[in-house]
């Protein structure tokens, strides 16, 4: 056998063998504490022997035949569940698996019916003679381990195939892609109570109570998936409330319940038992599973809608980080180009040719690495020193304008959001820089580890009336304080400071 690890499906079939080998294996456990409690005080089946007046050993005629009874219960659970059926649904050795089924089933029958001719011995003299006690003590033990056993193999056999049987029913999977999965799991915790059902009946059958227990359970499961995926849906569509849905299902739950019994009436031997226990199962339709119904849906609901409101506001971060760059590249480009029209009207074409190489190698960089999340450090360095020698081209004539720039080179693996850096260097050179006025600006960036200090200074002038630019307070620090807020969250410290004379900022960020 090929075993594949890190496949979820195998690893999940495994957690579910071993949890169900676990709980069957508490459960036997504690029936033998309860066989060996009742064995030390002496109990047991004694009353009735006293009764029937038949010498009464708790040995014989009560802890070896429990002990061996709920033992082959136990051992047979877990050969139907974990070796024949799972082998019978993957088609493997099928001749040899139903023929070791029927041998444990057979023998599970007599040494049931032996185990109960010595714990149940006080009902011999019930019978005219032992022929009729043997057959009886027989009927009831093929009864019981048949009908027990019969649970065993349907539930395993569900275990293995099906949620790939109910994956074929074409209806479910269209009108909702979780019902499959909340259908399986429900129909394997009601097979799971029959089964504890059915193991508590000891050796005779309560045929009204198993009659009951096999149809009402299945009953308020599809009341509650009605209400569920149908009936508080269309009932909300409508602006109904759980009024309206709580008499409805009353309705409802009347309706079946009479249908129910005109059915089982005529199967159930003790008349009265029936409309008692169906009135029972309609309570629990009205009482239980009607409010159980409203509240997951209520909570599915919700939780839907709180996911889809996530969605929602992924989807905005993630349009204005897209808008936010767009409003960006075009605007570095327009400072860009003006920057060298200057140039090439003031100087030769030597340094227009120098400033072209600069804008070129910028263009490049917002073309191919701005579109990225994120890039190298070193690259958005680059950039930033081609930004700041092609703003001191159109600088470089003016004695009163002075640029410092100490930008520590970057030979380290650190990634960082593009164009994040050159809002503050830009600013600091549109709004600190006068050609007519003493003027400076003051750059610093440097790396500790793994966090980045970036200073930038600039002086501040008295723009005139009709300087177009007095007015605007530009985009490009809005822009990028929203960025920093997108992307690093908590990462991040940006300090602004203006004074008369001076702007100042100061970011510290944690790169990865």
């Amino acid at each position: 056998m090929e075993i594949i690890s890190g496949n979820p499906a195998s690893e999940k079939a495994k957690n579910i063998n071993q949890l169900e080998f676990w709980i069957s294996t508490t459960l036997y456990i504690l029936a033998l504490i309860s066989i060996c409690t009742q064995t030390t005080y002496n109990s047991g089946y004694s009353y009735h022997f006293s009764a029937s007046s038949i010498e009464y050993s708790v040995m014989k005629n009560f802890f070896l035949p429990e002990m061996f009874k709920i033992s082959v219960v136990y051992i047979s659970f877990l050969l139907f569940n974990f070796c024949f059926m799972p082998q019978l649904s993957r088609k493997n050795n099928i001749a040899l698996n139903i023929i070791l089924s029927i041998l444990v089933t057979g023998f599970s029958i007599v040494g049931w019916m032996v185990a109960n001719t010595y714990a149940q011995a006080y009902r011999l003299v019930d019978f005219d003679n032992m022929s009729n006690a043997y057959d009886m003590l027989f009927g009831e033990a093929f009864t019981y381990v048949f009908f027990l056993y019969l649970l065993f193999n349907a539930y395993a056999f569900f275990n293995e195939r099906g949620l790939e049987l109910l994956n074929k029913i074409q209806f479910l999977r269209d009108y909702n892609h979780n019902i499959v999965q909340e259908i399986f799991t429900t129909t394997r915790i009601w097979l799971i109570s029959l089964l504890v059902f059915a193991a508590v009946l000891s050796f005779k059958l309560d045929y009204d109570l198993l009659v009951i227990w096999l149809i009402a359970p299945p009953v308020n499961i599809f009341l509650a998936f009605c209400s569920i995926y149908y009936i508080i849906p269309n009932l909300r569509k409508n602006q109904k409330g759980f009024g309206r849905y709580f008499w409805g299902n009353v309705a409802v739950s009347s309706l079946i319940t009479l249908l129910l019994l005109i059915m089982l009436v005529p199967f159930m031997r003790n008349g009265e038992t029936v409309p008692v226990t169906l009135i029972l199962a309609a309570i629990a339709m009205v009482c239980i599973t009607t409010p159980l119904a409203w509240y997951i849906y209520k909570n599915k609901f919700e939780k839907q809608t709180e996911i889809q409101m996530l969605k929602t506001e992924l989807g905005k971060s993630d349009a204005s980080l897209n808008f936010l760059k767009s409003q960006i590249n075009p605007h570095f480009l327009f400072n860009a180009l003006n920057t060298l029209f200057g140039t090439a009207l003031q100087e030769n074409a030597e340094r227009t040719g120098e400033g072209i190489q600069k804008l070129g190698d910028m263009m490049r960089f917002m073309l191919h690495e701005n579109t990225q999340d994120k890039i190298s450090l070193t690259r958005e360095v680059e950039y930033l020193n081609n930004y700041i020698d092609l703003q001191k081209l159109r600088t470089s004539r003016s004695a009163d304008i002075r640029i410092e720039a100490q930008i520590e080179e970057q030979i380290n693996n650190l990634q960082i959001t593009p164009m994040l850096l050159i809002p503050f260097i830009e600013n600091a050179f549109k709004h600190g820089i006068s050609l007519q006025q003493p003027s400076y600006i003051k750059m610093t960036l440097q790396t500790k580890e793994s966090t980045l200090y970036f200073d930038v200074s600039n002086s501040i002038y008295i723009k005139a009336d009709n300087d177009p630019e007095k007015l605007k307070s530009g985009i490009g620090l809005e822009n990028v304080k929203q960025r920093l807020s997108l992307l690093y969250p908590g990462k991040h410290e940006l300090i602004i400071r203006e004074s008369a004379n001076e702007f100042f900022v100061h970011l510290t960020l944690e790169l990865v």
